[in-house]
């Protein structure tokens, strides 16, 4: 490997820890100290492939972050994430173009079309966590971390069309919409297909280390795979995460509580390292250009920065009051098909609800008003909450690896001074949309008041009821297990059952419980073994109690994660002190 990268990384790392202790936008910060570092005349120039480079850090990036999103709120956030990802980028991609072409009329459309799907998708990372930090609702997060999954898909879509269509190949808008709905089932199969055998791997082996290094791996595979079969490489390793990440909680605690920090890790890693080699380029990009191209590079970099901060805006505003009319119409639908089920449950026009309630029933769900309305509505934003979605648009690591990437796309198609220009166009909005959004967001945030005070308070419902099920659900599964230490033990053994079945709906620990009752008097009784299998057997009831419920649609997944977190802590905590020796 190349010592100067390594250099790189080191010093990425670095610059992005001090941001990361003083609470400062790390990709902002690392940028900026990298375009400093390269003004130093000893620094040397670092030169990566653009196509390696983007199959390198899209497949991890995509990955982690399709973990962590909410199947649930993906899934009823589905048609603004859609328009978001898809509608949003094409809108923005066209009007750019169309500014391009105009300030400069020899990149030709083609050309300037393609510098409109680089700087179309925004990167969800530094929204998110700011986001995170000031505690945006969720249905406003969800939108957010859905439109970055999907965009790039697009993005990158529309970037190989422009590209051959510059290389004179003959592309039109029917075929052009076939092969993005050919990337689209094609990446979604192959992603979804290597999640249930990611899956299936991740439940039945019990080492950690193992499952964890795999996962590390198999984003890669995803990627390539599905690009080699034609389909979509972001999309697959989207659905892969998802499923993964859907299905987590049904694999064992050592690996939930591992993939966590590793991907954490990785992800700093790998943007860290993009922002820092893309601010090391951009003054050496600039001085390529010369002094004859830089007004007009100059005039064309502002121009397509002022279209990018103005189309989110009135597209967001415009498809939320669309997707609201949609949604009405689909009410109105529902309301026709759910009358007609009533009368009739055999009539063709009942068969929305017929089939609904047939999908519910086999999950163990009731088709009432609330799964009727958790099905037809999108979460509803205020005006509040939009004017922060349309100011979230910073342009990150796609944007970035894509415009290093603008050699190897174009080849000879487009001259190299054009190719300088796009990329140093690409630079600005992405440095331009960190700096005045980035910097402005949290403020803005703040001062228009967006919270999720109302989330916190159904949370602590939703906590509150599932916890006495759970204690529910406990009661009978120690009932039943009561009978058979009985059966097996005696009196005794029944007697000491009920004093450890008191200390767990307590929440005491099942180790401290047991050390308890290693100084019970002789005779025949349990020993550790036993009840350690038993409080085992308590945590599994309550996960299964969790899931249960997020299938039903009575608790958010990010509670039950956290919930589950928590359970995990309690098992850890029963495996460590089954390691210490017992006298």
């Amino acid at each position: 490997m190349n010592p100067e990268i390594i250099y790189v990384l080191v010093g990425a790392l670095a610059v992005g820890a001090l941001a990361r202790w003083r609470g400062w936008p790390a990709p902002l910060l690392i940028t900026v100290a990298a375009i400093l570092v390269s003004l130093i005349p000893a620094v040397p120039v670092v030169r990566i492939d653009g196509d390696l480079l983007l199959s390198l850090v899209l497949p991890p990036l995509l990955y982690s972050a399709a973990l962590e999103v909410s199947f649930v709120g993906f899934r009823q956030s589905m048609p603004r994430i859609r328009r978001l990802g898809v509608g949003l980028v094409v809108v923005t991609a066209v009007a750019v173009g169309l500014v391009a072409w105009w300030i400069l009329p020899e990149l030709t459309l083609p050309g300037a079309l393609l510098l409109g799907a680089i700087v179309g998708p925004p990167d969800a990372v530094s929204a998110a966590a700011i986001g995170r930090k000031l505690g945006l609702p969720r249905r406003l997060m969800t939108a957010l971390s859905g439109e970055s999954l999907i965009n790039d898909a697009t993005s990158l879509t529309l970037v190989r069309v422009f590209a051959a269509i510059l290389a004179g190949a003959t592309v039109t808008v029917w075929s052009g919409i076939w092969q993005f709905l050919v990337a689209v089932v094609m990446g979604v199969g192959v992603g979804l297909l290597l999640g249930v055998v990611l899956h299936q791997l991740r439940v039945r082996l019990d080492d950690p280390v193992v499952v964890g290094t795999v996962g590390l791996l198999v984003p890669f595979g995803a990627y390539a795979i599905a690009e080699h079969l034609g389909g979509s490489g972001v999309l697959a390793v989207v659905a892969m995460g998802m499923y993964v990440g859907y299905n987590a909680p049904k694999t064992d605690y050592a690996t939930r509580q591992q993939d966590r920090p590793l991907w954490l890790s990785v992800d700093f890693m790998l943007e860290s390292f993009v922002f820092a080699y893309i601010g090391l380029q951009f003054p050496g990009v600039v001085r390529e250009l010369g002094e004859d191209q830089a007004g007009t590079t100059i005039v064309l970099s502002l121009s397509v920065f002022a279209v990018v901060l103005l189309v989110r805006p009135i597209f967001v505003y415009a498809a939320y009051s669309w997707g609201r009319f949609l949604q009405g119409v689909r009410v109105v639908r529902w309301k026709h098909s759910l009358e007609q089920f009533r009368r009739d449950p055999d009539h063709p026009r009942a068969k929305p609800v017929r089939r609904r309630r047939e999908r519910m029933e086999r999950r163990g769900v009731e088709l009432n008003e609330r799964s009727l309305r958790q099905r037809l509505f999108e979460p509803v934003l205020s005006v509040q909450e939009r004017a922060v979605l349309s100011w979230a648009g910073m342009r990150g690591v796609v944007t970035l690896a894509l415009a290093a990437a603008l050699p190897e796309l174009t080849g000879d198609a487009m001259p190299e001074s054009h190719v300088q220009k796009l990329m140093v166009v690409a630079f600005v909005v992405t440095v331009g949309t960190l700096l005045l959004q980035g910097l402005t967001l949290a403020p803005l945030i703040k001062r228009l008041g967006v919270g999720a005070e109302d989330e916190f308070r159904r949370d602590a419902q939703q906590v509150a009821a599932v916890l006495e099920r759970n204690r529910e659900v406990g009661k009978a599964y120690l009932r039943a297990q009561r009978g058979k230490w009985q059966e097996r033990y005696g009196d005794r053994g029944a007697e000491v059952f009920d004093r450890l079945a008191k200390a767990m709906l307590r929440v005491q620990s099942g180790a401290d419980a047991a050390a308890e009752f290693d100084q019970d008097a002789e005779g025949p009784r349990p020993g550790y073994d036993d009840m350690v299998e038993l409080r085992r057997g308590w945590l599994e009831v309550r996960r299964r109690t969790l899931i249960e419920e997020r299938d039903r649609g009575n608790l958010g997944e990010e509670v039950m994660r956290e919930l589950f977190t928590a359970i995990d802590a309690e098992e850890l905590a029963l495996d460590t002190r089954g390691a210490i020796p017992r006298e």
